[in-house]
C-alpha cells in the first residue's frame, strides 16, 4: 500500500474511533425561563429542542450559538420547535443566522397564527424553515445516529399504545383532572430520547391534561433516567400531573426555570416526592419561594435573579453512567441509569 494511502486510512481510522468514543452530551442553556436544550450524539450528530425568547440583542440565540461551540459542532442537524411560543420558537430566526442548520421538525401550523402575539411568530418561523420544514405525529421517530428519540406527543394527540416498561398506573386512583387546554402549550412535541439504559424525558410545555393522557389509565411512557420538568417547572399548575410524574420515576429531574417563571412551592414538592430521585437541578432559583423549596445551591446554575447565562451540562456514557455539571462552577455528580 502506497504511503499516502496507509497514512489517509489512518486518520481516516482515527477520525472513527474518535466518533465512536465520545459520549452523549445535553445542553440545558439559560434562555431565562424558556426553552432551549442542545443534545450532541456520541457520533457527533446534533438536535436542539426549542430556541429560546426573542429580542434583547439576540440574547438568546447567542447563548445557544456559544453552547454549540462548546459542544465542537459547526451546524446543527435538526430542530424540534416543541410548540410556537416566543420563549421557544422567538430566537429561531437570529440562530439560523449564526449557524447552519440542516433540518427543521414541528406538531404542524400554529392554532395562535391569528393572535397578535402568535401571528409574527408563526410568519417568522415559516419564513426559516421553508423548504426544511417536517410535520411530526405521535409514534413517529427522529432519525438522529446513536440514538432512539420516539415522539410521543405532538399536535394535541399522544402515542395510542405504552411503549417497552409502561403499564397500570396506581398513581391513577383519584387522580385530579383539568379542562382541556386550547393553547399551542397542548400542542408541544414530546420526546423520549434513549441512549442505551438512560431515557431522557422532555415534553415541551405540554399541559396537565394531555399529561393525563400518557399516564391514566395506563402508563405509556414507563420509567425514564431524566425528566425535563414540564413546562419550566409547572407554570401555574398548568403542568405537572402526578399521576404523570411520580410513575415515570425519573433519577434526575433538571428545571429549565426563570427567576420568576415556573417551580413554585407545589411544583417542588411534586418533584421531591418522586420515588428514588436522587437529584434536582435548575437553572434559575426560584426566588418566589423559600430555601426549602429549591435545590441545593450547587445544583443551581444561575442564583441571582438576574439572567447570568449558566448552563447545565450531562454527559452519558454508553455504560448508563451520567455526569451532570453547574456551569457556574465546578460542581459536578455522577448517576447510573438504573
Amino acid at each position: 500500500m502506497p504511503r499516502t494511502m496507509l497514512l489517509l486510512f489512518f486518520v481516516i481510522a482515527a477520525s472513527f474511533v474518535n466518533a465512536q468514543s465520545r459520549d452523549l452530551q445535553i445542553f440545558w442553556i439559560d434562555v431565562e425561563g424558556g426553552g432551549a436544550t442542545l443534545i450532541v450524539t456520541p457520533l457527533g450528530q446534533s438536535l436542539l429542542v426549542d430556541s429560546g425568547n426573542p429580542g434583547q440583542n439576540d440574547r438568546d440565540a447567542n447563548r445557544v450559538f456559544e453552547a454549540t461551540k462548546l459542544a465542537g459542532i459547526k451546524q446543527i442537524d435538526s430542530v424540534v420547535i416543541t410548540h410556537y411560543h416566543g420563549d421557544h420558537v422567538g430566537a429561531l430566526p437570529a440562530l439560523a443566522k449564526l449557524i447552519p442548520i440542516a433540518k427543521y421538525y414541528d406538531h404542524g401550523d400554529s392554532i395562535e397564527a391569528q393572535t397578535p402575539a402568535g401571528g409574527p411568530l408563526w410568519s417568522a418561523y415559516k419564513a426559516v424553515v421553508e423548504g426544511k420544514r417536517n410535520i411530526l405525529k405521535p409514534g413517529d421517530k427522529i432519525p438522529l445516529k446513536g440514538l432512539d428519540i420516539t415522539v410521543l406527543s405532538a399536535n394535541g394527540e399522544v402515542i395510542d399504545k405504552p411503549l417497552e416498561g409502561g403499564g397500570a398506573n396506581a398513581f391513577c386512583q383519584d387522580a385530579q383532572r383539568k379542562p382541556v387546554d386550547t393553547t399551542e402549550n397542548g400542542r408541544s412535541v414530546g420526546m423520549l430520547i434513549a441512549y442505551g439504559k438512560f431515557k431522557f424525558l422532555d415534553l415541551g410545555d405540554l399541559t396537565w391534561d394531555r399529561e393525563m393522557m400518557l399516564a391514566c389509565p395506563v402508563n405509556k411512557i414507563g420509567t425514564v433516567t431524566l425528566f425535563q420538568a414540564t413546562h419550566h417547572g409547572f407554570v401555574n399548575g398548568f403542568s405537572g400531573a402526578p399521576a404523570l410524574v411520580w410513575a415515570i420515576k425519573p433519577q434526575v429531574v433538571v428545571v429549565n426555570n426563570g427567576a420568576r417563571k415556573g417551580l413554585a412551592a407545589d411544583a417542588y414538592e411534586t418533584i421531591a416526592k418522586i420515588q428514588g430521585i436522587e437529584g434536582i437541578w435548575q437553572i434559575h432559583r426560584s426566588v418566589a419561594t423559600d430555601d426549602a423549596h429549591n435545590t441545593s445551591a450547587q445544583m443551581i446554575a444561575n442564583v441571582e435573579e438576574s439572567s447570568d447565562g449558566h448552563w447545565i451540562k450531562a454527559v452519558v456514557t454508553k455504560d448508563g453512567k451520567f455526569t451532570l455539571a453547574n456551569g457556574r462552577g465546578d460542581f459536578s455528580k455522577t448517576y447510573t441509569a438504573r
